[in-house]
């Protein structure tokens, strides 16, 4: 808890969120163009996705040297991801997205990691 409180006193955790199991969740595929669900627990997973850490940081390198503040184990791995901003979607979808104004705000903090 305290990484978190020291990324919430910097001012830039944006969300965070545990996850439940994989095997409690399921997987929806579109093989041919059509939805299959797969309920977990998933044998062929290698790695999975445990929680999450939203920031809004400059640059990568930023994310990164959050990341590395991180007292994690030995068989953790933070994997650093850049969310999409709305400016770079196609200009379709920038449209088909105009009708939800939530959309619009969370993509309107430039460079947020």
């Amino acid at each position: 808890m305290k990484y978190n409180e020291t990324l919430q006193k910097a001012g830039v955790l944006l969300s965070l969120d545990g996850l439940h199991p994989a095997s409690e969740g399921a997987r929806v595929s579109f093989a041919g163009g059509k939805p299959k669900v797969t309920d977990g627990p998933f044998a062929e997973a290698k790695e999975v996705l445990g929680g999450y850490w939203m920031i809004q940081v400059n640059s990568k390198e930023q994310a990164i040297e959050w990341a590395k503040r991180c007292p994690a184990s030995d068989n953790e791995v933070i994997e650093v991801r850049q969310v999409f901003e709305m400016a770079e979607f196609p200009a379709d979808v920038q449209k088909a997205a105009a009708g939800f104004p939530e959309l619009q705000s969370k993509s309107a903090k430039p460079g947020a990691q």
